[in-house]
């Protein structure tokens, strides 16, 4: 009861003295962070409404984008069409396009409002254990570079914010051992599960892990009691129990199960790539890094660094969180600030693990910035984790790495000013380059048709108001089983569309991108000898991107008028 007392007026002292983030006191007891919070939103959201038309086109941007297009037409996830994801992002995209509209600017107005809530919780949760300005430097480095490195509709993002969510919550009941924030906190776990399960699995493994430290080395809050763990059952109860009721009434929670099992068996595998992968191949890296002056190929690496970095981050919370468990400080002070680290290190820990056993390429460490910086905080301004000789070479770090984010972050911002604009039927976008296929596609086909963009842009079908012949947005090989290769031939056959975008330098790409894919299915692609079989090429299109598409239709048609 005296160490209660004891650390409450320490709390309140902090907070006369104009230092909500001392001693573990919360900054939301200070109107001037509130005030700071507030503000930092709305600039994020602000900043990032810079990017809402400027798109590359992205790969895997279509995936979600036309499966919340199937949904508005009365598909069922699972049952009318695949995913292994969880629903999360496609319903939530589908509401968001009833209530406001369905178009691409709708769709990234959305990704702003979730880029711009990432800020205001990492500024907060940093702010506990940091001073003001580091906190606000690293949010603002956070926003800058993380969003707009990847400005696309994912299931990636929208699940950070979940996680962000939940993990300010949990530390709110760190400090409260309040049942609201018990259920909060869980509810928004189960969400996260719900919008992308190995990042939901990676966040209930690692706040299961913290506080159970907590718990056993008695520097915090026991929440392993009835009171607690029944709140805590039900706040993550009830997401689920709403999604399987929906599902059962769609007679399709087989399939969702299925689905959702599905990456254990076949994404992995086909996905795993070196720890921090760059994605790059030869020729990239040789284009980039290699031509021009010493200058530029120095400034090219400058502006790429982040990537090279940024992975490694969440390895200092492993080693915190170990370095924790060996040494622990008496002092109640210090026991508010050990269980901080202690409950956010072991989170990191678990969407490490989870990255790793997905895809741990340099993009999968980027769609946790937002959580992996708060370890950049630490290593800047973090209060009693810090060695001397740390304490010492931060500013140097920290004029790096700030070095090293803001050309990121500048590249991202020059190529939205150079752009090229475009109309396509789901509102006006601009691309880094000419993009030929979506006029020409738009001007030879009638919205709704049924054409096939093989094997991987699904981005094509939003675009243009299209939609593809079979249940499948797009063909990975190696990833998808030779069964649904057969049931994706099988629909094509059935009703085979007029019109193929095939882009046959696809497979020349995937040992790059994919390089664990078995070489077996690279060199046996039934659906490409069918189109060769049944369909003729008439022109060939690049994309934004570069990519030569052949338009190709059923050797039964003419040719439409090459002439653009």
């Amino acid at each position: 009861m005296q160490v209660a007392m004891a650390e409450h007026e320490i709390d309140k002292m902090m907070v006369r003295a104009g230092r909500p983030d001392g001693g573990g006191g919360s900054p939301e007891s200070s109107r001037s962070e509130r005030l700071i919070a507030a503000a930092i939103f709305v600039a994020s959201f602000l900043y990032l409404c810079l990017f809402r038309r400027a798109t590359w086109i992205d790969l895997d941007e279509g995936i979600i984008l036309q499966g919340a297009q199937r949904i508005l037409d009365g598909q069922v996830l699972y049952r009318d069409f695949f995913s292994f994801f969880t629903p999360g992002s496609y319903y939530l995209l589908a509401f968001v396009f009833r209530v406001f509209g369905d178009s691409y600017l709708v769709a990234h107005t959305l990704v702003a409002v979730v880029g711009a809530g990432f800020s205001p919780v990492t500024y907060l949760l940093s702010r506990r254990v940091c001073g003001r300005q580091a906190s606000l430097l690293v949010t603002g480095l956070m926003t800058i570079t993380t969003l707009p490195l990847r400005f696309v509709i994912l299931h990636n993002w929208d699940s950070t914010l979940w996680v962000c969510a939940t993990l300010y919550c949990a530390v709110r009941l760190l400090e409260t051992s309040s049942t609201k924030f018990a259920f909060m906190a869980a509810s928004l776990a189960s969400l996260t599960v719900l919008f992308e399960q190995s990042k939901g699995a990676g966040l209930l493994l690692g706040l299961a892990v913290g506080f159970m430290i907590v718990a056993l080395y008695g520097q915090g809050p026991n929440i392993f009691n009835r009171r607690h763990l029944t709140v805590i059952g039900l706040g993550l109860l009830w997401p689920l129990l709403i999604t399987f009721v929906y599902f059962a009434t769609q007679h399709a929670v087989g399939e969702m199960l299925k689905s959702w099992f599905w990456p254990l068996q076949h994404y992995s595998a086909a996905n795993r790539v070196p720890y921090g992968y760059d994605n790059m191949s030869e020729q990239d890296r040789q284009d980039i890094f290699g031509s021009g002056s010493l200058a530029m190929r120095l400034f090219m690496k400058l502006i790429f660094s982040p990537h090279a970095w940024i992975p490694y981050l969440p390895l200092f919370a492993v080693a915190l969180l170990i370095r924790l468990l060996l040494s622990r400080n008496a002092g109640a002070l210090w026991k508010r600030e050990w269980s901080y680290y202690v409950l956010l290190s072991a989170s990191i820990s678990g969407f490490l693990l989870s990255v790793v056993v997905a895809r741990a390429d340099d993009f999968h460490f980027m769609y946790l910035q937002p959580v992996f910086f708060l370890c950049l905080a630490w290593l800047l301004d973090g209060r009693n984790v810090r060695s001397t000789f740390f304490v010492r070479i931060s500013p140097v770090i920290g004029f790096l790495l700030s070095m090293s984010l803001l050309a990121a972050g500048a590249e991202a911002l020059f190529q939205t000013r150079s752009q090229n604009p475009a109309a396509t039927r789901r509102g006006a976008i601009s691309t880094p380059r000419r993009d030929e296929v979506i006029p020409y596609i738009q001007a030879q086909t009638f919205p709704t048709e049924r054409m096939l963009v093989y094997p991987y842009q699904a981005t094509y079908y939003y675009l243009t108001q299209t939609y593809s012949p079979t249940s499948f947005e797009y063909y990975q090989p190696g990833m998808h089983t030779p069964e649904q290769v057969q049931e994706m031939l099988s629909q094509i056959t059935k009703s085979p569309p007029r019109i193929v975008l095939y882009e046959p330098s696809f497979m020349r790409r995937v040992p790059t991108s994919w390089p664990n894919t078995p070489e077996v299915a690279l060199a046996v692609d039934p659906i490409a000898s069918y189109l060769a079989q049944n369909y003729r090429a008439c022109l060939t299109l690049q994309s934004s991107t570069s990519w030569n598409f052949l338009l190709m239709v059923r050797k039964d048609w003419l040719c439409p008028d090459t002439r653009k």
